[in-house]
């Protein structure tokens, strides 16, 4: 990609450093997508001795591009998102991606189509990774934070994403037991 098309892609995917999230951090402030994209990365990186069969650069890949379409539509909850939000968001992405220098445009539309349809490992990685991330920062952030709906999605949330794979179960269960004993101890403080 040239220095132009770069600057210019570039100062469009920046909006997601100010684009908030539904979760908030530790220390008490709203996530922004561009952090959550992030530490999906950072996960996938970390993850990438369990998963020897795994294109791991692949999954980063999909981890670092998976929320652009919020750059036009900011993020809608995942128990607010509409299919209508949906539609919205993939034309707007689909139009700036189809933007995009020729090779650029015709890679990131290969690992949307992959990452959409989640048959491979790779795609199901990055899904996972997606959802548990999202229940990792509700561990980390102040109980006060949460919504009366995301007591039981801290149970059940990303259930059916992590089956594939004994190392992602076993991932899942143990961010249950952080939600457990995080409801825990909220309930003896109050």
């Amino acid at each position: 990609m040239n220095a132009r098309d770069l600057l210019q892609a570039i100062s469009i995917a920046e909006r997601l450093k100010d684009t908030t999230r539904h979760c908030y951090t530790s220390q008490g402030r709203r996530e922004s997508v561009a952090e959550h994209s992030w530490m999906m990365t950072l996960m996938a990186f970390f993850m990438k001795d369990e998963l020897p069969d795994i294109d791991i650069d692949k999954v980063i890949q999909m981890c670092i591009i998976h929320d652009l379409g919020e750059c036009f539509t900011g993020d809608i909850p995942v128990f607010e998102k509409t299919e209508k939000d949906e539609d919205m968001e993939k034309k707007l992405l689909h139009d700036w991606v189809n933007s995009l220098p020729q090779t650029t445009a015709k890679e990131m539309r290969a690992l949307y189509d992959e990452m959409e349809a989640r048959q491979t490992p790779e795609a199901k990685v990055y899904k996972a990774i997606d959802s548990l991330e999202a229940l990792i920062q509700h561990n980390l952030s102040d109980i006060a934070t949460w919504t009366p709906n995301e007591y039981e999605l801290q149970m059940v949330y990303a259930n059916d994403r992590v089956t594939f794979s004994a190392y992602f179960q076993n991932l899942r269960e143990e961010i249950r037991k952080d939600s457990i004993d995080k409801i825990n101890e909220s309930m003896k403080k109050s």
